[in-house]
């Protein structure tokens, strides 16, 4: 069984679900999750978890995501993008200038109300479920964040930006939400995500390359081991003796530890990222966090250095496990 993670590109006319289903396929295993959903229409990275990484997609649905759109002013549809049935065209009068200023106005944390046409669930069904039998449910605003929103470029009533976001944000709604704000309406026509955390457009592998590498027995190359998603964190293997306890998934003590290393951070082959290896940064974990290896240097667990009571003993305790089976 194959566990780490694969960057891949998933390409117009396929759900998330559909490029999990052929990963599937393509490796022979069961075991995959992927890491934040991408509509239909939309393309770019997917970061797919094989085998134990598959516990790290909750975790990495956390992560920023970074796209960029084509935003088509004038015209608003019931899915707020260009597949969508026309629901009204209005004029189209302003100025980049004025397009700009309003961008600003959603930069930091907010609401946004998710679209019927999407993946959420109200009273256990989902919204496009309900939206294809012609029903509108009202729905919660939720707590967003647009780190960066920049306009790039326009042609008539069509415009190219970029932006940042959290985890659960709609680009299609920001696209109808900024249209609104202009008074014109809006809809999304594109959508291409090239970044989420350090996964990369670039670096993404098509379903169909990563079919040929299967083929060819080199999938490895497309995989990046769970331990290197956690670079910034110190490693440390465990003495024979600490081998069943480690099995066990139980604390440690620092006896029961050896060959400690300190991280080595790489930067990325492009130097203009200046992004280190690791997908979790330090702040974006506990603190004291080690990388653990059993006695033949397998990546086993996540431990995290705690103290007693009365501040003298030390020990690890298990934080995450990554047991291969």
């Amino acid at each position: 069984m194959l566990h780490g993670m694969i960057n891949v590109y998933k390409e117009a006319g396929f759900t998330s679900h559909d490029v999990v289903a052929k990963l599937r396929g393509i490796v022979g295993q069961k075991k995959i999750g992927h890491t934040g959903t991408l509509d239909p229409e939309a393309v770019g990275v997917l970061p797919v978890c094989l085998g134990s990484a598959t516990k790290l997609c909750e975790l990495l649905t956390e992560k920023k995501k970074s796209y960029r759109a084509v935003m088509l002013l004038g015209r608003t549809t019931d899915t707020q993008d260009t597949s969508g049935r026309t629901i009204e065209e209005r004029e189209v009068s302003c100025t980049d200038e004025e397009i700009r200023t309003v961008m600003g106005r959603f930069l930091g944390a907010g609401l946004q109300v998710p679209p019927m046409y999407s993946a959420v669930k109200i009273g256990g069904k989902r919204l496009y479920e309900l939206a294809r039998e012609g029903k509108e449910v009202k729905r919660e605003p939720r707590p967003v964040t647009f780190y960066e929103l920049r306009f790039l470029s326009r042609q008539n009533t069509e415009v190219c930006f970029e932006v940042t976001c959290s985890k659960g944000t709609y680009i299609r709604t920001l696209c109808a939400d900024i249209g609104e704000a202009l008074g014109c309406g809006a809809c999304m026509k594109e959508l291409i995500r090239y970044r989420v955390d350090r996964f990369c457009l670039e670096d993404a592998k098509t379903l169909a390359e990563l079919e040929r590498l299967s083929r060819e027995g080199r999938i490895q190359e497309a995989l990046l081991p769970v331990d290197t998603l956690f670079s910034v964190c110190p490693s440390a293997r465990v003495t024979p003796a600490g081998e069943r306890y480690l099995k066990n998934g139980n604390p440690l003590t620092e006896e029961l530890l050896e060959a400690w290393e300190e991280p080595k951070l790489q930067q990325e082959e492009n130097p203009e990222r200046g992004l280190p290896e690791s997908v979790f940064s330090k702040e974006g974990l506990p603190e004291n966090i080690i990388r653990v290896y059993d006695s033949e240097d397998c990546f086993q667990a996540l431990y995290q250095r705690k103290q007693d009571s009365e501040q003298r003993e030390v020990f690890y305790q298990p934080w995450k496990t990554f047991f291969q089976t």
